[in-house]
């Protein structure tokens, strides 16, 4: 029987189109009702028109209210990152760049990790597509025009603020014990009781620590819900706002991008109200509080090495993906063969691996890999402080490198293992420090 083959075509399937999942983004930076009212239509239009265009998947509608645009820590607006970056969102819709951001890094920062994603962002306003051919050039010049609008209105803010000032009012103050009432602080009775009682264990002898355990004993919590630190609680007590005077402007802002805060050390004017509002501390107990301290600090001397802030190049640079806290300086093996320095998450080296399982970084490593990240044959401090932003460690082993120009470099590193080092000179070495070790533990029961 003769064998007959033919060619067969199987009909084609015809796939269902693949829906855009699409979310919309709305902010308002005041919290007055009206601005509220705004926010709340555009949530109802957004939902509205994305549920109603063909091809589209509603992915939601996140809003943010009383939060100004050049702030990074605003709570939806990091939602709606976390969300792209676990890809739920194909496309982002938002009225315009000021709505979005108004810093320019910021803008452009942001844009660009979406862009990687494929995430589009689509700006009503400008009429801008961000995956479309020249939308990172319109964005460029827009975000600038935005973050120019920020300054314009964070000068007119400081112009109220310092005459608010020069009259002796206070702008915004929030502080344990007192609420704000027609920018006068009236007293919380319940907060002040506790407030006296602190003054009270401090002029009897308790420190910082044993105020925190005293206050955690017995369930005492700050205004949020959090148990109040021992630091917290003694600056409280000390703060000339407890005994009805008030200093203005301690602080100020550097700048209104990067809402920088430092310390005012003759910067700024400053101004003393004496008698601005009802003390919860009598003068007498106050002025006690202030010489008990100063006698504590003229008593104290700091061990050598103690920590500075910045005192490395890597301090606050270094954050951990995981858990978001900053890398801390820590000597292993101190006063051994193995002594070195490495970078620890601060939540690991406070809290254990039960909170966060990021790994160290030995110093020598980072050096050398932030040397290769900006193209140098060894490490510099001075080019690393001025062209590196941050270092961030979304998972072991991986080193993300942010740029001051916004560009980022993305590096991965290997541990040596221990048995790579486990040489015979450094087994020589162990096995010399642990008779010596010994010897001394057999020395110190002979002498007991």
């Amino acid at each position: 029987m003769e064998r007959i083959i033919q060619k067969v075509t199987p009909p084609a399937r015809k796939k269902a189109p693949k829906l855009k999942r699409v979310a919309a983004y709305a902010r308002v930076s005041s919290g007055r009702e009206a601005p509220l009212h705004s926010l709340s239509a555009q949530i109802s239009q957004y939902s509205g028109m994305i549920q109603k265009t063909p091809g589209w998947q509603y992915a939601g509608v996140y809003a943010d209210e009383a939060l100004t645009g050049t702030k990074d820590s605003r709570g939806e607006f990091q939602r709606l990152l976390a969300d792209c970056r676990a890809g739920k969102i194909d496309m982002i819709i938002t009225k315009s760049v000021s709505r979005f951001a108004r810093n320019t890094v910021t803008t452009l920062r942001t844009i660009r990790e979406l862009r990687l994603m494929g995430v589009d962002v689509f700006f009503e306003e400008q009429n801008i597509h961000t995956m479309g051919e020249d939308g990172e050039l319109l964005l460029t010049l827009l975000a600038a025009y935005a973050e120019e609008e920020a300054r314009s209105v964070s000068e007119n803010q400081k112009w109220r603020i310092k005459s608010n000032y020069e009259q002796g009012l206070s702008w915004s103050i929030t502080m344990y014990g007192y609420r704000q009432v027609n920018g006068r602080l009236e007293i919380v009775p319940e907060e002040a009781e506790i407030i006296r009682l602190a003054a009270d264990l401090y002029l009897e002898g308790y420190g910082r620590y044993k105020l925190e355990d005293a206050f955690a004993a017995v369930n005492i919590k700050g205004r949020h819900g959090a148990n109040m630190g021992g630091n917290s609680i003694v600056d409280l007590i000390c703060n000339e706002k407890i005994v009805g005077d008030m200093l203005l402007q301690k602080t100020f802002v550097v700048d209104p991008i990067t809402k920088e805060v430092r310390k005012n050390n003759g910067e700024k004017p400053q101004y003393f109200v004496e008698g601005s509002h009802e003390g919860i501390l009598d003068r007498e107990t106050y002025e006690k509080v202030l010489a008990e301290r100063a006698r504590r600090a003229s008593a104290y001397k700091p061990r050598s090495g103690s920590y500075e802030r910045n005192r490395f190049p890597f301090s606050s640079k270094v954050r951990c993906g995981k858990c978001g806290k900053c890398f801390t300086r820590k000597t292993v093996a101190p006063k051994t063969p193995y002594e070195k320095q490495v970078w620890i998450c601060r939540t690991f080296n406070q809290k254990g691996k039960a909170h966060c399982d990021a790994k160290q970084i030995p110093e020598e490593i980072l050096k050398r890999v932030s040397a290769e990240a900006m193209g140098l044959p060894e490490f510099d401090a001075a080019s690393f402080a001025a062209k590196v932003e941050e270092i961030q460690v979304p998972e072991n082993g991986v080193l993300v490198f942010v740029f001051y120009d916004v560009h980022t470099v993305i590096k991965t590193w290997d541990n040596p293992s221990r048995r790579h080092s486990w040489n015979p000179e450094n087994r020589q070495r162990a096995r010399e420090l642990a008779l010596r070790q010994a010897a001394e533990r057999r020395l110190a029961k002979c002498q007991q």
